[in-house]
Parts: C-alpha cells; sequence; structure tokens
C-alpha cells in the first residue's frame, strides 16, 4: 500500500501544477498528497465498504466533526513517516496543512463522537458506515468584534475536497410536498489503523430535479428559472439552521428527512441486488443505529418504504423496523427531545404522516395488551395533541435504547424516561462515549505518544487498555520530570498558536486551566466567569495569598440564534479586558476566550492543559468526550460529578482529580426549595460577583444581554425557574476547589503524578471499546 507514495505526490504535482514540493502552494500540495494516499487506497474502496461480507451497521447522524482529514488518515494508511521525510527533504514544515480548513461538519461532542466511531470500526475490522449530509457550510466561523460573537459562513470546501468522490450513479430521489430533489452521495474513505479495513462516510447533497428553467429565463422571470436550485441548495447550506421560525423549523425537518430517506432508498437497493424482494435476510444484513433524535423520521420513512414500494404489511415492517433499528439517547434536556408540531409535519412531507399514526396506532395496542390503559397510556403517546415526539417513536420502534454515560443511562431508566423502562427493561443498555486515541493522541501529541511507546510499546495504538501498565511508573521521579517536560513543551507550542492566532501572549509557566466545548447554559460557563471574578476580587482584598500564576482558556461557539449564550462569551471577554488591563493582578491571572474553537484547535489545547474544567449540572451532561480526551493527555478534571467525569473518576482515583458541588440526589433534594436570591442576599462574595452583570463594573453596549443573565439567575423565566443550572449553589465550592488545584500545583512533580495516574487509566475511555460494546451488544455484528 505505501509503495511509490513519495513518487506519486511528486508525479502528481509535475502533472497537475508543472511544480515541484519546494515550489507548490498548500493547496497544490494538499490536493497531490491527498490524491497520491487516495491512490493507494483505490477508487471503488465505496462500493467495498457497501458491499462488504456480513452484517454492516450503518450510523445515521446528523453531524460528523470529522476535522482535518489529511493528517489522520496519512496516520492510519502508515504514510505519515513517509510524508515526514518527504518534507523535510524538501524544507517543508510537517505542519503545512494546518491551514487547510476542518471538515466543520459538527457542532461539538454528538458530531465528534460520530466520526471516532468510525475510525475505531474501520481499526477494530467493523464494517460501520456512516450516513449525514454534506453541509456546504458546516457550522458557522466565529470572530470577536468588542468581544462580541460574530458568524460568518465556513466555507470548508474552498480549497477543494480530495477526500471525497462523487458516486452519481447511487442518486436517489426524495420527495416532499410540492416538489421533489436528487440525493446524490459523496463518499470519503474512513481509514483504519493499519489500512487493512477503509469503510465509508457517505453524505447526501441535494440538487434540483432541474437546475434551470430555460422557458422561464426566456419570459424573463429571472428568479423563478433557478427557484429549484436556490431550494436544493437551502437543504445543505448549514448545520443546524436557525429555527426560531417555521421557516427554519420547516428546513430543518427537510434535513432530517433527506438524509435519512436517501439512507435508506440506498441501503434498500444495495439490500435488493443481492437478495431480490426477500426480506427475510434484512436484519441480519443490516443495522440501522440513530445518533439521537435527528434521523427518527427513518422509522416512518421505512415503514413507508416497505409497504408501498415493497408491498408488505404493516406488522411484517414494524417488526422489520424493530429488529434493525437501535437507538442513541444523547440528553435529558426537554428541548432537545425532538417533538414536531403534525401541521410543520404535513407541510413539509404529508406522505409520511399517515405511517406515523400507523406507528401511533400500533403502540395504542401494544400498551392495551401489555395491560397498560386509560389516561396512563398518555405519557407514552407518539402523537400527543399536536405533537410529535420523536424520542417515543425511537424508542417505540426499535430493538434498543442506549444511554452514553453510566450516570446518564441510570438518570434515563429512573427519571427521564422511567415508564418506558419499566415498558421495555430488556431494550435498555449503557453505552459510555469514548475517543480515538489515534486522532488525540498518536497525532495531537506525538512528543506523548512517542514517551508512552518507549515505556510500554505501541500496542496501546489499537489496544487503549496497554496505557494501565504506565503506573508501574508513577512513583518513579526520573519519568514524571521526562512527563513534565512533554507537558511544558505543550504548553509552549500552544502559547506560540495561540500568539499566531489571536495575537495575545501566555506564559506558558502559567497553569493552563482550560474549559472548551459548546457553549450551553447547562456546560456552565458562566460559572466558571463568575469564579474567575471572584478569585480576582480574593487576589485584590488579599483574601487569596500564594496564588500561582494561571491562564483561564475558554473556547466556545454560541449558536446564532442564542441570546444568551453570546452574552456570556461577551461577559468573558469583557472579564479579560479587565484583568488584563489592571497591572495588581496580571502577572497572576489571565483569561483568554480563543476565536473560532474547533477539532483543530481542540488538538492544540488538549495536549497543553493542566487542568480540565467540566463543569456542568449534576444530571445534566449525558457523558462529555472533552473529559476524556483531556485526560488521555495528562490533565486533572476539575468536575462535577456528572457524565462520564462519574466513571474518570473511578478508574483514576478522586484523589487525583477534583470533584465538587452538588451531585443528582443533591439536586433533587434542593429542586423545590430552591432560592438562588436567598444565596445571593446572604453570601457578600456571591453577591459581588452576579452584580457585576449590572453595577456598571462591565459594558454590554446597550444590548441588554447583562442585564438578562442577571435577571435568569435572579428571577428566572417564563420557561425556567431562577437559577436553573445551580450557579449560586456551586459557586464556592467551585472556587474552593480550584485554589486546591492552585495549592497542589505548588509541588509540581506531586500535581504531575496525579495526570499520569489519569493519563495511565485512560484505557477505558477508547472509541474502540465502545465500538466493541455496539458491536456484541447491540448490532450482534
Amino acid at each position: 500500500m505505501t509503495k511509490g507514495f513519495k513518487q506519486n505526490v511528486t508525479e502528481i504535482l509535475k502533472l497537475d501544477y508543472g511544480k515541484d514540493i519546494r515550489t507548490a502552494g498548500t493547496v497544490e500540495l494538499y490536493n497531490a498528497v491527498s490524491k497520491a494516499a487516495m491512490a493507494a487506497i483505490g477508487r471503488d474502496f465505496n462500493e467495498k465498504a457497501k458491499n462488504a461480507e456480513g452484517k454492516k451497521a450503518c450510523y445515521l447522524s446528523a453531524e460528523f466533526l470529522i476535522g482535518r482529514m489529511v493528517y489522520n488518515n496519512l496516520l492510519n494508511l502508515g504514510l505519515f513517516n513517509q510524508f515526514g521525510e518527504l518534507m523535510t527533504e524538501n524544507g517543508r514544515d510537517i505542519r503545512v496543512f494546518e491551514e487547510i480548513e476542518d471538515a466543520a461538519l459538527g457542532n461539538g461532542g454528538l458530531g465528534r463522537l460520530a466520526a471516532c466511531f468510525l475510525d475505531s470500526g474501520a481499526t477494530n475490522g467493523i464494517t460501520l458506515n456512516g450516513y449525514g449530509i454534506r453541509y456546504k457550510y458546516g457550522l458557522f466561523k466565529q470572530y470577536f468584534e468588542n468581544g462580541f460573537q460574530r458568524e460568518t459562513a465556513d466555507d470548508w470546501m474552498k480549497m477543494g475536497d480530495p477526500w471525497s468522490q462523487r458516486a452519481d450513479a447511487d442518486t436517489v430521489v426524495v420527495e416532499f410536498k410540492g416538489h421533489a430533489v436528487k440525493a446524490v452521495p459523496y463518499d470519503s474513505p474512513v481509514i483504519g489503523y493499519g489500512g487493512k479495513k477503509i469503510n465509508m462516510l457517505r453524505l447526501w447533497q441535494a440538487e434540483p430535479m432541474e437546475k434551470f428553467h430555460f422557458d422561464l429565463f426566456n419570459e424573463q422571470k429571472y428568479d423563478k428559472a433557478a427557484g429549484d436550485q436556490v431550494e436544493a441548495d437551502a437543504i445543505c447550506a448549514v448545520l443546524y439552521p436557525n429555527d426560531t421560525t417555521d421557516a427554519g423549523k420547516k428546513l430543518r425537518l427537510k434535513q432530517q428527512y433527506f438524509f435519512s430517506s436517501a439512507t435508506l432508498q440506498d441501503v434498500i437497493r444495495t439490500y435488493k441486488a443481492k437478495y431480490g424482494d426477500n426480506f427475510s435476510h434484512f436484519a441480519s444484513e443490516y443495522a440501522i443505529q440513530l445518533n439521537d433524535t435527528h434521523p427518527t423520521v427513518a422509522i416512518p420513512e421505512f415503514i413507508r418504504l416497505m409497504m408501498e414500494r415493497e408491498h408488505m404489511t404493516f406488522a411484517k415492517a414494524l417488526k422489520l423496523a424493530k429488529e434493525t433499528f437501535a437507538y442513541t439517547n444523547h440528553t435529558i434536556m426537554a428541548e432537545a427531545l425532538e417533538k414536531w408540531s403534525i401541521s410543520l409535519f404535513k407541510a413539509v412531507i404529508p406522505h409520511v404522516y399517515k405511517y406515523v399514526v400507523m406507528l401511533q396506532k400500533a403502540l395504542v395496542k401494544e400498551l392495551t395488551a401489555m395491560g397498560v390503559e386509560g389516561k396512563n397510556q398518555e405519557q407514552y403517546f407518539i402523537i400527543d395533541g399536536n405533537l410529535i415526539h420523536m424520542a417515543r417513536m425511537a424508542i417505540f420502534a426499535s430493538h434498543s435504547t442506549n444511554g452514553v454515560a453510566q450516570i446518564h443511562t441510570d438518570i434515563l431508566k429512573n427519571d427521564a424516561l422511567k415508564e418506558w423502562y419499566a415498558l421495555y427493561p430488556e431494550r435498555f443498555n449503557n453505552k459510555t462515549n469514548g475517543i480515538t486515541q489515534r486522532r488525540w493522541l498518536a497525532l495531537a501529541n506525538m512528543e506523548l505518544a512517542g514517551f508512552i511507546t518507549d515505556k510500554i510499546g505501541n500496542g496501546w495504538i489499537t489496544n487503549l487498555d496497554n496505557l494501565k501498565k504506565l503506573e508501574q511508573y508513577k512513583d518513579d521521579e526520573a519519568v514524571l520530570r521526562q512527563f513534565n517536560d512533554i507537558k511544558k513543551i505543550k504548553k509552549r507550542q500552544l502559547s506560540d498558536y495561540i500568539f499566531e492566532r489571536e495575537g495575545v501572549r501566555i506564559n506558558p509557566d502559567f497553569i493552563f486551566d482550560i474549559q472548551v466545548k459548546r457553549l450551553h447554559e447547562y456546560k456552565r460557563q458562566l460559572l466558571n466567569a463568575f469564579s474567575i471574578l471572584d478569585i480576582y476580587f480574593g487576589l485584590k482584598d488579599g483574601r487569596i495569598k500564594d496564588f500561582r500564576p494561571t491562564v483561564f482558556i475558554f473556547g466556545a461557539k454560541a449558536a446564532p440564534g442564542y441570546f444568551r449564550a453570546k452574552g456570556i462569551i461577551k461577559y468573558i471577554n469583557e472579564i479579560a479586558k479587565l484583568i488584563d488591563a489592571d497591572p495588581e493582578v496580571n502577572d497572576k491571572l489571565k483569561v483568554i476566550f480563543v476565536q473560532n474553537y474547533n477539532v483543530s484547535y481542540a488538538e492544540k489545547l488538549t495536549p497543553a492543559a493542566d487542568v480540565s474544567e467540566q463543569i456542568s449540572t449534576a444530571g445534566t451532561e449525558a457523558s462529555g468526550t472533552g473529559n476524556m480526551k483531556f485526560m488521555l493527555n495528562g490533565a486533572v478534571t476539575l468536575g462535577t460529578y456528572d457524565g462520564a467525569n462519574v466513571e474518570i473518576v473511578a478508574e483514576a482515583g478522586e484523589e487525583n482529580n477534583y470533584i465538587f458541588g452538588a451531585r443528582v440526589e443533591d439536586i433533587e433534594k434542593i429542586k423545590k426549595s430552591y432560592n438562588p436570591k436567598k444565596l445571593y442576599k446572604s453570601n457578600p462574595r456571591i453577591k459581588k460577583v452576579v452584580d457585576t452583570l449590572v453595577d456598571g463594573t462591565f459594558d454590554d453596549g446597550e444590548t441588554g444581554m447583562f442585564k438578562e443573565l442577571y435577571t435568569s439567575l435572579l428571577e428566572g423565566a417564563s420557561w425556567h425557574k431562577p437559577d436553573h443550572y445551580y450557579l449560586l449553589e456551586d459557586l464556592i465550592p467551585y472556587v474552593d476547589a480550584k485554589l486546591r488545584v492552585n495549592a497542589d500545583y505548588a509541588d509540581t512533580l506531586a500535581f504531575r503524578r496525579k495526570c499520569f495516574i489519569n493519563m495511565a487509566n485512560a484505557g477505558k475511555f477508547s472509541s474502540d471499546r465502545t465500538i466493541r460494546d455496539y458491536t456484541e451488544e447491540v448490532w450482534k455484528l
């Protein structure tokens, strides 16, 4: 597979651009390297992936947060060293492709998880193919203007997309009310480590049935002449379009139906090419995993296709759906458990609605047979009043519902979905999330990867449990010093990178305390901001002494329509400005919010962290995967007893991490009587930081953002109670935990020992383990 790679790169550059490696531009070099690697794979990888022997898993996801593909693919193909040699021989920097755009086709953990799963499936020899949408603009690019988030289109394909190939022959038609579009697949290889197994990520692009109506143009109706093109383009324009209006909601439903229907038509067609009209083997040929509720419309669409095109009875189609589909629940939050109004659903896909009605009737029949009658049935209804509940549909018409961390699954069983668990206990299971160590250690932290391999060999690359062997060195001072030296290197590299990107200089000798993730109230970036202010005031008034200099680094994007989240970003940037301008503290404290946080930024931030901030309100973060990336790269977790944090401290020891705050059972006890205003009035420290939202300390540009944050904490809003995520309850314990971290850092080697033990116990959190669990327990591959 590796033979001739260097020569191929040289020849492609010469043929395509008339240049050599020294004179080629970045994009030219990127295209040549990618094409040479693709030549090693073979152009028929997608046919092999679709028609692989044995049962195949299809992973349906609205997001695949792949990031930049080139380095990962070179690593997994065994070509990375040759690439490195080629660059060195020709005086080029191995990091030359860092200016190539990320494929930012995801918003956060859910999409990055999907990408890690695909990597793990191929590495473990499992046929796991991904299906989603080829968004033209991905999420969005973020920049700050006077501290406010601004968005611009993320044109990730502007430098080309050499890793995907168009498969016109597999085009299908997807119908909506009043019009139809073509779904054209673009296939990218998913390369397992060692290159032995290559699966595919198939992303669908919407195109009009007729691109240009010449007759309308001729009649000088110019806007209508290209109208079909505009309508098709909208489907694939942007991930998660703003849905504050009906138009936005309709577009979201269109997107979900578009890729679900296209995928099912494709899978059924491939099946029929092998088995004809005999569908008795379908469930032993395919497992279809729904990644959250976004693709749940695939269930009524599957039944529709079986009944209308394959002339199957409803009972048989439903039985087949239950055998084939499985559902991953990623959150207990009501706003993420999708519901569609009947009128909106019928306005977009009326031909599917009658199958939703059939599912509702089948559910009622099954409930009655199980002895659930009358009003007791209503909590299960798929069609409830004017709403269609997608999570209920997913649980009813599949054979498996899984949570993504043990605490999350327990909450599903005991609280959020307890009525369903009582009905179908055998369907519920846990699959704790994971990350691929190939990307998040072997690639992102080559210095640490080399150190580990030197100590225990390279078996960890495909079996992360091997890291446990490192524990023999946990009290070896020379090894801990080596480990500390690597952390210093990564901190210097990040400091240089941030200076290049942001124009801000960070002292690499500071403690690096990092919170990077999606911006959402439950992730409590605002709590972090409050804690920094409390420390700032404590340093100013002398309450806090012997404070080791710390930089607090944030990275997050707020959804364009999420006013409150944007207010939090502005507030943190105001705090950064205040501290920077204060010579009394700016040698001890620094805050920076990096712009346009994405996978590539994460690959720089994660290895440099001393402290991983995982501070969601207990019971709200299903799992998290950022916490695993930081752990793997040797950081301690400063966090609540939530999501995968629970399992991280179980593996690495609570004494090696910093857990604080109310737990799920504590919140359960206080939630009815919780009075944040009382806390605010009775504790001067809490009052002082919260008052900065409204006392003129900071300027929100007359947007009302800070007043709105203040009101939401103390008065609540129409859709939630005051301080819905218990920031004020946890603030003082959180600051205490932060100061414990700070004090412990004084003994560098003792602190690094904690970091080292975390890394050595990260084996459980490989997505290889998660995928093996799905394979054996859910997909039965």
